[in-house]
């Protein structure tokens, strides 16, 4: 179970370090759980890239956490590239659900804002292979030279490609940066909180052809926090806990042509954990780093058959209002992207959807929800990617 959440807003904010956002999202978290400091058994801290953005590395979460009231607890420090929070909850449940524990904490926090902006941009390229990397830009780049940002001449490759496959084009991609960006204006701790347009889409700076500024997530600093429970401490406690039918995490199989991708292959075990389908679902949150994803991992995730991703978008189910919303917090597009706080924030989503109160982005009856969460990149797929199922405890 999913007792209480806590999230801090994300942005870009130079003068804070890991450790008040990571002390907010915990707070708030406990008190929305009805948990004492005492009452938690294990901690699961995840940071992805720490010791190249601040410099602190190896014990990150007791840092982190130092004036909270948990060091003397069990605390694990979790890097897992993009997915390193959604990773930290999937551990916190096996933690729960093994009987190690009866409570667990999963904390996603990240600091990614700096006076130096190449720091940033190195530290995603190490979420691929550097053995691999000189090749890897000469082979997603049209000229062999790139921007100068590996994930984004990769997004950029990728999106190529999904043109040549689907017949989509830059306006289709476009229409995904202006749902979510609806989306993240009615967020309160969204990055971006502004409507936007396909023409403002279209015509902000290229980035690499075809995505564009507005078509990419943003750089930025956040911390989410899950407090998991068994449901004998939940039925303790006056609260309105989330069930967690699956949470499965995979690696990716890039270097094999004939392997399923990985969020496949994810949500294909989570899908048969739950005894459910992506016809059971009512909310989603996934990894748009970059717009295009949206339509790739809709097809991946099954939400839709090969090839309909467009027509799913222009249909309005995953939009707000619609039957099956995608990004209802806005995404890593219009949300941000600190990239360890991202996948705990796509779960604070799912929860808040969940209990109703979502305010002007609840989906009306939501029961079952899906976070997909990618990372790194190895060969032609990600490097890892976690698919959660979410089920309200009201929905029978």
């Amino acid at each position: 179970m999913i007792g209480g959440t806590g999230i801090t807003s994300f942005g870009k904010f130079l003068e804070s370090g890991v450790r008040p956002l990571a002390e907010q999202a915990v707070t708030e978290a406990l008190k929305d759980a009805a948990v004492e400091v005492d009452d938690v058994g294990m901690i699961f801290f995840g940071n992805a890239a720490g010791g190249l953005l601040t410099g602190q590395e190896c014990v990150r979460g007791q840092v982190a956490l130092r004036h909270s009231g948990l060091l003397g607890k069990p605390i694990v420090n979790v890097e897992n590239a993009c997915a390193s929070s959604s990773t930290a909850f999937q551990l916190a449940h096996m933690a729960v659900a093994s009987g190690a524990t009866e409570i667990a904490l999963a904390i996603g926090a990240e600091k990614m804002s700096n006076d130096d902006r190449t720091k940033p941009i190195k530290a995603l390229e190490s979420a691929a292979d550097l053995d691999e990397l000189t090749n890897l830009q000469q082979r997603i780049s049209p000229d062999g030279t790139g921007t100068g940002s590996v994930f984004m001449d990769l997004y950029a490759s990728v999106a190529r490609d999904y043109m040549d496959k689907s017949g989509a084009t830059a306006e289709d991609f476009a229409q995904v940066s202006v749902k979510q960006r609806h989306a993240g204006a009615l967020n309160p701790i969204a990055q971006f909180r502004a409507d936007v347009d396909v023409e403002e889409v279209l015509t902000s700076r290229m980035i690499a052809d075809p995505i564009t500024l507005m078509m990419c997530s943003s750089i930025g600093d956040g911390a989410a926090a899950l407090v998991v429970m068994s449901a004998e401490a939940a039925a303790k406690r006056d609260i309105q806990p989330v069930e967690i039918l699956a949470c499965e995490i995979r690696s990716g199989q890039g270097d094999d042509p004939e392997a399923r991708p990985v969020a496949t292959a994810a949500s294909h075990a989570a899908f048969e954990a739950a005894g459910l389908g992506p016809e059971d679902l009512s909310v989603v949150e996934l990894h748009d780093a970059a717009a295009p994803a949206e339509y790739i991992l809709s097809e991946q995730l099954g939400l839709c058959r090969p090839g309909d991703a467009i027509s799913l978008l222009r249909s309005g189910r995953t939009s707000l209002g619609g039957a099956m919303p995608i990004n209802p917090s806005g995404g890593l597009i219009s949300k941000g992207h600190p990239i360890g706080a991202t996948g705990a924030a796509q779960l604070v989503e799912l929860a808040d959807q969940l209990r109703g109160r979502a305010g002007s982005r609840q989906t009306e009856g939501a029961r079952i929800g899906l976070a997909e969460n990618g990372g790194g990149w190895i060969g032609n797929d990600a490097a890892t990617a976690t698919v959660t199922l979410l089920a309200s405890t009201a929905r029978n």
